[in-house]
Formats: C-alpha cells, structure tokens, sequence
C-alpha cells in the first residue's frame, strides 16, 4: 500500500507544502545567482532517468558561470564556481528547486539519485532494479556517504532501498539526511577514485576481458547521446 499509493501521495502533499512554505526563498536565491554567476542564469536542466527508466528534466539551481577561456572551451569547474554556489552546494540549497520534480511526479523526496541515461548500457540485469521507484532527492546511498561512497556501494544500496521500500526506511532516511545536513557531513566532489559510473564499470569488464561488452555498451551510449541531441536534450 505505501510503494503503490501512500509514498505518492505523500510526496504530493509534502512537495506542495514545501513549495507554499519556501516559494519566497527559491525566488531570493534565484535573484542572487543570477548576478553571481555574471549573467549565464540562476536554474539549469539535466536529462535524468526516472521510474522504469522513463527520461525527464531535472532542475537545480546553477552554482557556476559560463565564463570560458581565449580558445572558446568553458574554464575548469574550479574557476567557474562562484562564492554563492559554493554555499548553496555546501548546504544542499541546489537542490531545492527539484521539489517541482516532486510535485510532477518525476521524483519522490526519497529514492534512489537520477543518474544520467548514458549510463543504462553500463547496467548489469540486477542494476536496471533501481528503476523500479521515482528517484529521491535524497536516499540510502546519500545517507551512508554520498560523493564519498565508491560506485559499488553506491549500487548496493540503491537496491537495498529498492528492495526493502517501506515507511520506516523512507523516515529512516529523512532522519539521517537532517542530520548529515546539520552536521555539514558527506558534502564533496567525487572521492572514489573514478569519476563516472561507466568508467568503473568499463574497468571492470576489461579486468575480466570482456572487451565485447565495452564495444557494446559504448555503441549503446553513442545511440542514447545522438537521440538526446537530435531531440535538443543534451
């Protein structure tokens, strides 16, 4: 009852008190990051995979500018992000304005992060689970490390959360989210050791020799990317 009906509706309602609650804020903001980050805008989109892997926009605010260098390419990310998008990464506010997601139905306030759709060729079967529920603004792997979590883990406890959806999970989570937030806990760039999902996963079907996935998995990837272009989503 609460997978099918009750965490929606939850999300419904939460995401709309939110918004009533917050509205003015997300509009301050808005207004400081756009002059902060010198004109290049204060939201930006990104094409996410949703509930069984349905793709849509999410929305966050933007924390750094456009500025790039005398060869036309956009300056390493270091020198782009600005003083206000430091602290409203630092505190999670770039998050907020994925309540509208909620509300649309794109997210829930707890599941799984969206990942990016170049990364479904990279899949194993089992991964394609976590799919299976609304991405979360938060969730179980965010909780237990977030950037920090290597991407095995990170999987891990997509699926532990997938497969063990409940009220008090969902709670659990909410819980050590607030206090991971007052404690300034897990708040980074990517620790690791490798950047991007199909990296590690490209590292490890060549320690298995499997060189036939890579080649198939990177067809796959060129397919999804050329598709988002044609259709002005990338």
């Amino acid at each position: 009852m609460y997978r099918k009906f009750f965490k929606r509706f939850l999300d419904l309602l939460l995401s709309s008190v939110a918004l009533l609650c917050v509205g003015w804020l997300l509009l301050l903001i808005a207004f400081w990051l756009h002059f902060a980050n010198k004109g290049a805008g204060a939201f930006f989109k990104q094409v996410r995979v949703g509930k069984n892997e349905q793709l849509f926009q999410i929305l966050k605010f933007k924390s750094m500018t456009d500025e790039r260098d005398e060869a036309g390419e956009l300056l390493p990310d270091a020198q782009r992000l600005t003083k206000v998008g430091r602290f409203v990464r630092a505190t999670s506010i770039d998050e907020l304005p994925q309540l509208l997601n909620v509300l649309k139905g794109d997210m829930s306030f707890i599941g799984p992060r969206p990942w990016s759709p170049d990364y479904l060729p990279y899949y194993n079967e089992r991964e394609h689970h976590r799919h299976d529920v609304r991405p979360g603004i938060s969730g179980w792997a965010q909780v237990n490390g977030r950037a920090y979590v290597g991407w095995q883990d990170r999987i891990a406890y997509d699926l532990e959360y997938v497969e063990g959806l409940s009220l008090a999970f969902d709670l659990k989570i909410i819980w050590k989210t607030l206090t991971n937030l007052f404690n300034r806990k897990s708040v980074g760039i990517e620790k690791s050791g490798v950047y991007s999902f199909y990296d590690y996963r490209k590292a490890e079907w060549a320690e298995q020799g499997r060189q036939d996935l890579i080649e198939k998995a990177e067809k796959e990837e060129a397919e999804i990317m050329r598709k988002l272009k044609e259709a002005h989503l990338n």
